[in-house]
């Protein structure tokens, strides 16, 4: 397993373990970690902090050649709102742990030349799986479905 998608489900646990939603992200350019990560909707009161919102915002200011270097780890698929940041700061690559769970706006991604690797990683699967399962409440608010 890719140590930084590694690094992705860290901050999905952790999310998990701060009682929030377990998804976790990382950006990587030039093969370190720019900005990490996790979904702190429930933690922050946030209608905006998935985990990708929040590794692009702890990764602060950063020049638009360095996102264009960038690839974007993620436990699970992109929302629309996280596409849009991607598609925004032109990162070319996106990791997304599964898509089972939730296919997110992946086509969008691909329409707009964004090169997508989906691994339906079994942990990633099995995090969400049981989360949902204990917190369908929780679910429904954050995706909205």
């Amino acid at each position: 397993m890719d140590k930084f998608f590694k690094e992705a489900i860290k901050e999905a646990k952790q999310g998990l373990e701060e009682g929030g939603i377990p998804i976790g992200s990382v950006i990587v350019i030039d093969g370190k970690i720019a900005g990490r990560g996790h979904n702190r909707r429930i933690q922050k009161g946030s209608t905006v902090l998935h985990g990708e919102m929040d590794a692009l915002e702890n990764a602060g200011r950063l020049k638009q050649n360095d996102y264009k270097r960038a690839t974007l780890y993620t436990t699970l698929s992109p929302c629309h709102m996280c596409c849009g940041a991607i598609l925004l700061y032109k990162i070319p690559k996106v990791i997304i742990g599964e898509n089972r769970t939730f296919k997110g706006a992946e086509e969008l991604l691909i329409k707009n030349g964004v090169e997508l690797v989906v691994l339906n990683d079994n942990e990633c699967i099995e995090i969400m799986k049981e989360f949902v399962n204990k917190n369908p409440e929780l679910w429904d608010e954050d995706i909205g479905e």
